[in-house]
């Protein structure tokens, strides 16, 4: 059975900036801030308050987008679809500009990573997924009314299925798919990437279609 994560000191829910617990991500950081000191380049925290029903998990921060804007998928791609579906569904309000001070914020929503740093190439360890899920599951236990999880892409997927304690035969990730949870409802969708959306693996219909299904749902709950 799903147990809900056990709420943890507000301290311990993000990485500390110079974070260690993974000495691979913590020397590509290091890299990219000698060699962008302007940067974040640290562990990029969740974006969004604590009190939402909706938690969106990711699964890192890219390179050039939230790793160097501090905000979760902020200067990228995957940012320019997922702000703008999060707008026409009542999910944010403001006008996203790509950088942290856009004024953008967003409503009733929030926004995490399954991994909290950059990872080489955008393909983190299985044992950095597993070493970050504290943080994960620390961020669904602070969120007392969460009851919406869309996870993008498998890894995100899988890891937020491991923090909920669920089976992974009882919760098979696929677009469109919805996992009752207990005291959850789990949302799959395919990553927004440029990739995916290039080679049409995910359309932005395809998309729109979770978060309306969100929206109806919570209007109903």
């Amino acid at each position: 059975m799903p147990t809900k994560p056990q709420a943890c000191p507000a301290a311990l829910c993000e990485p500390g900036r110079n974070c260690q617990l993974c000495p691979r991500l913590a020397a590509f950081r290091m890299e990219a801030r000698q060699r962008e000191p302007s940067w974040f380049n640290a562990p990029v925290p969740s974006f969004g308050t604590a009190d939402a029903r909706l938690l969106i998990v990711g699964l890192a921060p890219g390179l050039q987008g939230a790793n160097r804007t501090g905000r979760p998928f902020t200067g990228d791609y995957a940012g320019d679809l997922l702000y703008a579906t999060l707008l026409d569904y009542g999910f944010a309000s403001g006008n996203y500009q790509a950088r942290p001070d856009d004024g953008l914020t967003l409503i009733d929503c929030r926004i995490s990573n399954a991994v909290r740093c950059v990872p080489p190439q955008n393909k983190p360890l299985p044992l950095e997924i597993n070493t970050c899920r504290q943080f994960l599951m620390q961020t669904i236990a602070g969120m007392a009314k969460l009851r919406a999880i869309v996870a993008l892409g498998r890894i995100a997927h899988d890891s937020t299925v491991k923090a909920l304690n669920l089976r992974a035969k009882e919760a098979p990730f696929g677009h469109g798919a919805v996992h009752e949870a207990g005291h959850y409802r789990l949302y799959d969708s395919y990553h927004c990437s440029r990739y995916n959306t290039n080679t049409g693996v995910l359309t932005p219909a395809m998309f729109r279609a979770v978060f309306a299904q969100v929206r109806a749902d919570l209007a109903r709950d």
